[in-house]
């Protein structure tokens, strides 16, 4: 699978999405919809972007018992979004309920990937806060694995993360790794970050870049960087 730029469309409203999508006139970047987008506008703001042309990343992080993922992702399969995501965290049984309800009477489904641990969590927080002692790379190595063995796609890591989960998983499971900043911009809340190069070279399979583009001066410009930089 080709690799790809997902940008982070992490407005609060419609208008301001597709002002922004406005922007580009050319390229139809792959879009991530995340909880504040969804919320405030619904799925009419999924079946617009897609009218639009663009693929779509759902990131709603479902984390709930079985049986109500299963129920959940059965609803967001009908959007025709091309992926979406859960928290390994849930469970195996989780994740495999989470297949079920996902993949549509003929077979077909969007991709559907696990996050491990979100990039603004580093060791100290995750012992602190979670109370999980074991190394970070560890716990991530451990829920990647648990994401394959429930036949997920990928998982959502941090790029330096990459390397181990593929060799831990295989080359055709994917990385989808946010975290990443250029070389010269604000790293923002996030800890475990990279640039659009050093992404690549770890093998990432998609990046997902927020604010680097939509608070460019440029988007069109910083999007084609981004690109650039890691699709070459």
């Amino acid at each position: 699978m080709g690799k790809d730029v997902i940008v982070a469309c992490d407005f609060n409203t419609a208008e301001e999405t597709l002002r922004f999508l406005d922007n580009f006139t050319e390229e139809k970047p792959y879009v991530k919809i995340g909880m504040e987008l969804f919320y405030a506008e619904g799925p009419e703001i999924v079946r617009e972007i897609k009218r639009r042309g663009h693929k779509i990343f759902l990131d709603l992080k479902l984390h709930d018992i079985p049986n109500t993922v299963k129920k959940a992702m059965a609803v967001l399969s009908r959007l025709d979004v091309d992926m979406c995501n859960l928290h390994a965290a849930g469970t195996v049984a989780m994740m495999e309920a989470a297949i079920e309800g996902l993949t549509r009477p003929d077979g077909t489904r969007p991709l559907l990937i696990a996050v491990t641990q979100l990039t603004s969590t580093d060791q100290e927080r995750m012992e602190r806060d979670l109370l999980i002692n074991e190394p970070l790379e560890k716990v991530v190595m451990h829920y990647a694995s648990n994401a394959k063995a429930a036949g997920l796609d990928g998982v959502v890591c941090s790029p330096l993360e990459s390397p181990p989960v593929h060799e831990t998983c295989g080359g055709q499971f994917l990385t989808v790794t946010p975290g990443v900043r250029f070389a010269d911009g604000d790293k923002g809340d996030q800890v475990r970050v990279t640039t659009p190069e050093k992404a690549k070279e770890l093998g990432s399979d998609y990046i997902v870049v927020g604010r680097p583009i939509t608070q460019a001066q440029d988007p069109v410009a910083a999007y084609r960087r981004c690109v650039r930089e890691f699709v070459g």
